[in-house]
């Protein structure tokens, strides 16, 4: 595992700026990044989100909404989840 330490400036809004060659190599999302505060050390390292596709088919929903209009469905949607309260 490769380790690299280096000095960075925090600007006056708590800024730092990433390397160009390391968002390049380790983020799929340019923009996004988690950052792990412990033991006063920051950790920051590159988001992976959760891979969910395999969960879009388990589960069953009896709706009767359009599934080409989101709005409706996420309505109805809602709509059931505030009836199971």
């Amino acid at each position: 595992m490769e380790q690299i330490e280096m000095l960075k400036h925090v600007d006056a809004q708590g800024r730092i700026v990433l390397p160009k060659k390391w968002r390049d190599k380790h983020l799929k999302d340019p923009h996004s990044v988690v950052m792990l505060v412990k033991d006063g050390e920051i950790v920051v390292k590159a988001n992976e989100p959760e891979d969910i596709s395999d969960l879009i088919d388990s589960v069953e929903l009896n709706i009767k909404s359009d599934l080409g209009d989101w709005n409706d469905v996420r309505k109805e949607l809602y709509d059931i989840g505030q009836k199971k309260k």
